[in-house]
């Protein structure tokens, strides 16, 4: 069984996560489990108090050292030895699909939640190093983040797919994005299904997804076709690609 433990303020924020669909399912068969402390049952007052003012003044509050270190410690020690921990802040390594799967390789998670203003640093640096953000933007807090991670991981781990090829071809795991997909009807609006699709030819429909999947990405994430260091064939088909678009875009009769 994987399991994920997450510290947090607020638990209920990241509960959802493994009650519905894919992590939800893991969860009934017994793949993965969530287990969840909040610092506040680490805290000594009777006001049960977790931030503090940050020291040479300024805007907000900061999560304080000891409630949240003694909340790591305990959920640490109910986790299997190598699992990987971070904390989820803006300006922590950008997650993406290759990180998703080192971590679903690992035997557990642990992932904790900022809030406020952020953590005292000495907590950063003592007990918890690496640092995880979704992207250059700011969230209230790092529970949706830690959703967000608990799911891209879970759905990588064996046997949580109803078919293990599915994540193979989501867009990311090859280093491009995916490809358009169609179902039925065949033609809705006008619009119909591309005929090789319709055909049969397993060859000619491999060859028309990978060609999609490369001109969208040179169209939409062109950096991920710049650090790609593209087949003969790649090749070939990203030049067909760009070709077309070309003419469909020309405002000729073909378009």
């Amino acid at each position: 069984m994987y399991r994920v433990g997450v510290v947090s303020l607020f638990p209920e924020l990241v509960a959802p996560v493994v009650e519905f669909g894919v992590v939800g399912r893991a969860v009934e068969r017994g793949l993965v489990s969530l287990e969840q402390v909040s610092p506040r049952e680490f805290t000594t007052d009777r006001h049960r108090t977790v931030d503090d003012r940050p020291y040479g003044g300024g805007p907000g509050m900061v999560m304080k050292y000891e409630p949240l270190r003694d909340a790591v410690r305990s959920l640490r020690r109910r986790l299997p030895p190598g699992s990987r921990e971070f904390v989820l802040t803006a300006q922590g390594r950008p997650f993406d699909q290759a990180l998703a799967r080192e971590l679903a390789g690992a035997p557990g998670l642990l992932l904790v939640s900022g809030r406020y203003e952020g953590i005292d640093e000495r907590l950063l640096e003592r007990e918890l190093g690496a640092e995880l953000s979704l992207g250059d933007y700011v969230l209230s807090g790092g529970e949706l983040a830690a959703a967000v991670v608990i799911d891209a991981v879970v759905r990588l781990l064996p046997g949580v797919l109803g078919d293990e090829t599915s994540h193979v071809e989501d867009s990311f795991t090859a280093g491009l994005l995916d490809c358009p997909q169609f179902t039925r009807p065949e033609v809705v609006d006008g619009r119909q299904v591309p005929e090789v699709l319709l055909g049969g030819d397993h060859a000619a429909v491999r060859r028309w997804r990978l060609k999609q999947a490369l001109g969208r990405t040179w169209r939409r994430r062109p950096e991920l076709i710049e650090a790609r260091r593209l087949t003969a064939e790649e090749e070939a088909l990203l030049t067909e690609f760009k070709a077309e678009w070309a003419r469909l875009n020309s405002g000729d009769e073909n378009r």
